[in-house]
This record gives C-alpha cells, sequence and structure tokens, in this order.
C-alpha cells in the first residue's frame, strides 16, 4: 500500500511524517508518497526524504494514495481529493465535528482520528493530544514571557531589587504541568488549580504552588477531566478572582472533551489585573476559558491586560512537534499492521484501534464504547461539611493515640525482656520511625536513587544475618536464613526495577 504525506494548509506548519519516520514505516512495507514541499515549513526538506527512502510527488498523487496521513482538520476541498476506499489519518476533532464524519461517510472512506486515542497506558505512545499540549504548554509560556515587559525571575542588583514574576496556570493537566515546569525553570513563582487533588504532588514536584479547591468532586475514569460540580465552580471562582490581582500571568488551559471550554476568568478578573499583565487562553479554539479572548488573536484590554487567543501553539515549535506527532502516528500505523507487510488491517476487538476509527468504509462509528481506565471510586461532587480545622484536630488526636499507645508498648517490652533485648529493640524502634518521616518527605524525583540506597542497606542485613548463620543456636540460624533470603529477594528485585526503569528511557538500538 502507498501511504502519502500531504502539504497542509497555510497556517500549519507541522508535517505528518519527517524523514525519520518515513523510514520506519517503509520498515513495515509500506511504499512512501510525499508532496512536494510537504516539510518545508518544518525545515523537513525534499532531499531528507528522498534520502529516507521516499519519493516525493505531486500533490493529485500523494492525495490519492491509499493510506493518506495528514495533521490539521479535514476540508470539503480535502475530502474531494481522496480516492474512494482510502484511508486517512489526522485530527479530525470527532466529537466537535459530526458533520465531518458525515462528509467522510459519503465518500465510502476509513478515517482515523489521533486526537480520539484512549488515555490506557497501551495507547501512550500514540497519545497526540498529549505530546501536542506539552508542546503547547511550554510554548505559552514562551509567549506570555514574550509580551510581559519583565523578567520572570527575581533579581537583586545595584539598580535595585527585581521581584520574580507571579504565574497562575488553571489546569494541570499535561499541557498544564509543562507550563508550571516552564515558568518555574524561568524563576516565576507559579500557583496551579485543578479539580483533581492528586496532581497536587505533581504540581510541587515541578516548583508549583498547588491551591487546592476545598470542594468533593467526581474523580476521573477515563483520563480526561470532568465536567465540575455548582459548588466548585463557585468556590474556584473565588480563587480566580482572588488571584487574577494579585498574578503577573495567567495560563488557562481547561478543556472538556466533546464540549465547549468552561469560563474561567470572567471580563471583571481581567479588569482587575494589573496594566502589562498577560494571559494565555490554551482553550480559544473551542470557546475560550477567559471573557474577551478572540481565536487566533492577540487582544489588549482598555486597561493594558494583553490577552492571547493563539489557536496553535504547538504549531509555532513545528520541528519539535512534527517530530512528536509523526511518532505517534508511526505507533499507531505499527499496530495496525500486525505482519510488517505494507497491509492496514483494522481489528474492532482492539479497544484503541476501535475508539480512533471513527469512520469504516463509509459507516460512522463514533461514539466508540466507553473505555474503563480507571478502578477509582466515583465520588459524588458534595460540598465539605466538617471544617478544616476540626479534621486536623482529629487526625492529630489520632495521631497522638497511636504514638502514645507505641511508647507503651515499647515500655512494656523493655521492662520484661531481658537484656540485651530491650536496647536492641529501642533501637530498631528508632529505626522505623526515623525512615518513615524521612522517606516519607522524600520528593518523587528522587525515588530511583533512593532505590539504590535501600539495596545497600539490603546489603548490609544480608552482611549480618549470613555472620549470624553460623551461632550455635538453630534459632538465630533460621531467623538469620530468613533474613539473608529476604533481603536477598529486596536486592535483586530493585536492581531488577531499577533495570527496567532505566531501559524505558533507552532506545532499542542502544540495549
Amino acid at each position: 500500500m502507498r501511504v502519502g504525506i500531504v502539504v497542509e494548509p497555510p497556517g500549519e506548519n507541522r508535517v505528518a511524517a519527517t524523514p525519520d519516520t518515513v523510514a520506519k514505516l517503509r520498515d513495515l512495507g509500506y511504499e512512501i508518497a510525499v508532496e512536494a514541499g510537504a516539510g518545508v515549513a518544518s525545515s523537513y526538506f525534499d532531499s531528507a526524504y528522498l534520502a529516507a527512502g521516499a519519493t516525493v510527488v505531486d500533490g493529485v498523487t500523494a492525495w490519492t494514495s491509499d493510506v493518506v496521513l495528514k495533521v490539521s482538520e479535514l476540508t470539503p476541498d480535502e475530502i474531494t481529493r481522496l480516492r474512494d476506499g482510502a484511508t486517512v489519518a489526522g485530527l479530525l476533532s470527532p466529537a466537535l465535528r459530526p458533520g465531518l464524519l458525515e462528509a467522510l461517510a459519503t465518500r465510502n472512506l476509513t478515517a482515523l482520528a489521533m486526537d480520539a486515542v484512549p488515555r490506557i497506558s497501551r495507547a501512550q505512545s500514540m497519545d497526540v493530544l498529549s505530546s501536542m499540549s506539552n508542546i503547547a504548554g511550554y510554548r505559552a509560556v514562551v509567549e506570555a514571557a514574550n509580551e510581559f515587559g519583565r523578567f520572570f525571575t527575581g533579581q537583586v542588583t545595584a539598580a535595585g531589587k527585581v521581584p520574580p514574576a507571579k504565574v497562575l496556570v488553571a489546569g494541570a493537566g499535561v499541557a498544564g504541568l509543562a507550563a508550571i515546569g516552564a515558568a518555574s525553570s524561568l524563576g516565576a513563582v507559579v500557583r496551579a488549580t485543578d479539580p483533581r487533588p492528586e496532581v497536587a504532588d505533581q504540581v510541587r514536584s515541578i516548583g508549583g504552588e498547588y491551591i487546592p479547591v476545598e470542594v468533593a468532586v467526581e474523580q476521573s475514569t477515563d483520563g480526561y477531566a470532568r465536567a465540575t460540580s455548582e459548588a466548585y465552580d463557585r468556590r474556584a471562582a473565588e480563587i480566580y478572582s482572588e488571584q487574577a490581582k494579585d498574578v503577573d500571568v495567567i495560563i488557562t488551559t481547561a478543556l472538556i472533551p466533546g464540549r465547549a471550554a468552561p469560563r474561567l476568568i470572567t471580563a471583571s478578573d481581567v479588569a482587575s489585573m494589573k496594566p502589562g499583565s498577560v494571559i494565555v487562553d490554551m482553550a480559544a479554539s473551542q470557546g475560550g476559558n477567559v471573557e474577551g479572548s478572540v481565536p487566533g488573536e492577540r487582544t489588549i484590554t482598555s486597561n493594558g491586560v494583553i490577552i492571547l487567543g493563539y489557536t496553535n501553539l504547538a504549531g509555532r515549535l513545528p520541528a519539535q512537534a512534527s517530530q512528536l506527532y509523526g511518532t505517534n502516528l508511526l505507533n499507531l500505523i505499527k499496530l495496525l499492521t500486525p505482519r510488517k507487510d505494507g497491509q492496514l488491517v483494522i481489528d474492532f476487538d482492539d479497544v484503541v484501534q476501535r475508539a480512533v476509527t471513527v469512520v469504516q468504509d463509509g459507516e460512522v462509528t463514533w461514539p466508540p464504547p466507553p473505555v474503563q481506565v480507571s478502578a477509582a471510586t466515583v465520588v459524588t461532587a458534595a460540598v465539605e461539611v466538617v471544617p478544616p480545622k476540626a479534621k486536623r484536630t482529629l487526625s492529630v488526636a489520632a495521631k497522638s493515640r497511636l504514638i502514645a499507645l507505641g511508647i507503651g508498648a515499647l515500655f512494656g517490652i523493655c521492662v520484661i525482656a531481658p537484656s540485651p533485648l530491650p536496647q536492641h529493640f529501642l533501637v530498631l524502634t528508632l529505626a522505623v520511625v526515623v525512615g518513615f518521616y524521612v522517606i516519607g518527605h522524600v520528593a518523587h524525583a528522587l525515588h530511583t536513587p533512593l532505590m539504590s540506597v535501600t539495596n545497600a542497606i539490603s546489603g548490609i542485613i544480608v552482611v549480618g544475618a549470613m555472620l549470624q548463620i553460623v551461632a550455635p543456636s538453630l534459632t538465630v540460624q533460621v531467623l538469620a536464613a530468613v533474613a539473608v533470603l529476604l533481603a536477598s529477594i529486596n536486592v535483586f528485585g530493585g536492581f531488577a526495577v531499577t533495570r527496567r526503569m532505566l531501559a524505558m528511557f533507552t532506545k532499542a538500538g542502544d540495549r
């Protein structure tokens, strides 16, 4: 089968395949036809595609291929250029553009929506939304820094002190976390909100401050954000109003699949911001999180606030975006080519293939059956009825009782047991307490090095147990043998896990 890589319409700088992914598509048995000039806007020239084994062709030949790969949404004119029975893959937005699916179905086509990949572990390598959101979040900070009239980082100079910029990121998904990391790296004070309290640790791990909304919300079971409750919206609106008066930059990332973007920042919030402040509305293309943002436009309000409603932030880093998008497409084609014989096969028993196939042989197959990706218990939305201070008091009291009980038990053992067991037991207890508090406060980024430390400690246990295994007491020998066994399992298991983790960051050819 022939795979066609086509030129994107004006305003789209990305390309669906890079020379690197073209070579790998050929390894799957496909013939690759690249429309002349398709990769120029991404700095991938025709000569590079030729070197990778593709043929450079005119637009008609590329569009009439068996499989057409593209980036931007199909237009009615582009649909007419496809041949009957062809397969097309790209960003189709099936939930927002049902008319596009009907138009595709009239041509006996098969359509694969790259933005419909389910959020499950097996499909992460094909998840275009995550790839593009990561780039867009980073680029949002770059755009904001370009518009902002001051440093992001704080400085102390001979001419005076420069305070750091304050940045609020609304939403801590892939795009939000990328924005938090970029802004924090530039030295800004970064705050973030999100309806999912479980992201708090992720926000803190990359230098941000998580601002909780003290209202219980329903947990997501499909990997995407859910619509929030009225109680949450009221409290969140209060927080946004408070933060808007204080921060210098706001980046909004809130999107709900298949629905218009929720309104987070009102006109009064914008009016309360300082002159020269910047807002980047990453949801502008779906209605916008910010009142007053215009899709694709840069707007300045009457009080001097700059609102950026750019709709293709990922496309502003075209080389990087094309590389990641092309890799996502390649991984999908690999899944659809099980025999590596250049023949595309769609298996509806596979949840990933079923989810991305929105039209098959002229029949609309969207939406797919729901995919359960989380076993989390669903909690109904309800407002907190226990005051936070009371909850903390109960927690402290419970901890105090447990500590008192433990101390009492330790004292009883030390009184009854013969020497030197009480001293050894006391050292063991103190080691457990200290270890719990030390390890409990280790940052996520240090967990892998910590595993190596625990391996070293287990090695010491093995040595100590081997010294005791020759003791005259049978009980001591049995306990020492058990200690050697368990500590050895921990050592070898730790190294096996570490090796597996490191393999995730190693290219296949380097192993």
